[in-house]
């Protein structure tokens, strides 16, 4: 089932119009959600992203768009669905309305969200290997707009039909100092002995609600040492251990990279914290 504007339908029963400035312009803004056993994980988190970026893009924030309002909004959704699912990803897309060209006639939004199910509650080491490499046909730009979770993913997209042409499980990306950022879908964070590095928000990476996560643990964790600073591609192949995360995959480790291979020691532990965390009560 889809939610659009508070009007719950079976998805081919709803369509958007060609007008619709997301399609458009891109003039969007998605948060990717969580749910295991009925409840929206890091609800807040997400919900305070959004409404900053909203405000960085000078959307209207209805009255309505409390907190309480929107999850209410996703686990109706959710409860219409009736699939008995324990986990599910959740995508709750704010686009501003209808009119105008590169210049909105309102600043006025709607909001759709939708569902697919998941397999699993609980953040898993995938044990599958995961290969990559930088892609350097195009580099993210620095700046507070690309830490923002737009609809304009066009270098994503290339850079996964990069990644598939290559057989890479996904690959790195750069911004225009030619630092590594982030992955295709994910921050990405790197161990050396006990330091834990991981890009900093003013270098273009996206503001990852699990990077925020991670970043409160290993800052909580007294054998860690956690540092945000720029990381140039000729650290990576000195790891010990480099990770992607993101709130559906939790941290997927990086096996390779060239021909430098990875451990996955450090990664276990913090998936192990990870739950302890969210699903210890």
């Amino acid at each position: 089932m889809i939610n659009f504007n508070g009007q719950i339908t079976e998805p081919t029963a709803h369509s958007l119009s060609i007008n619709n400035r997301g399609f458009a312009y891109g003039d969007a803004l998605f948060e990717t959600l969580k749910i295991a056993k009925g409840r929206v994980l890091y609800w807040e988190d997400h919900y305070f992203r959004l409404m900053a970026s909203m405000r960085i893009l000078r959307m209207e924030i209805p009255m309505n768009f409390t907190l309480e309002f929107l999850e209410e909004e996703i686990l109706r959704t959710l409860n219409a669905d009736k699939t008995g699912n324990t986990s599910d990803r959740v995508k709750l897309t704010v686009m501003r309305q209808e009119g105008g060209l590169y210049d909105p006639e309102s600043n006025a939004v709607d909001y759709l969200i939708s569902i697919q199910p998941l397999p699993e509650v609980l953040y898993r080491i995938n044990p599958d290997p995961c290969k990559v490499d930088l892609f350097k046909d195009f580099y993210i730009a620095p700046g507070l707009l690309s830490n923002l979770k737009t609809n304009n993913r066009i270098l994503n997209v290339v850079g996964s039909i990069f990644a598939a042409e290559n057989d890479f499980d996904n690959c790195l990306l750069l911004n225009t100092d030619k630092a590594v950022v982030e992955g295709l879908n994910a921050n990405i964070f790197m161990v050396n002995g006990n330091t834990i590095k991981t890009a900093p928000l003013d270098d273009g990476c996206i503001k990852g609600v699990m990077r925020k996560q991670l970043i409160d643990i290993i800052n909580d964790d007294p054998n860690f040492t956690l540092i945000e600073a720029s990381i140039s591609p000729f650290e990576l192949q000195k790891a010990d251990e480099l990770f992607l995360t993101n709130v559906i995959q939790g941290i997927q480790p990086i096996t390779q990279y060239r021909k430098k291979t990875y451990v996955n020691s450090v990664a276990e532990e913090l998936v192990e914290q990870l739950n302890k965390k969210l699903f210890s009560n």
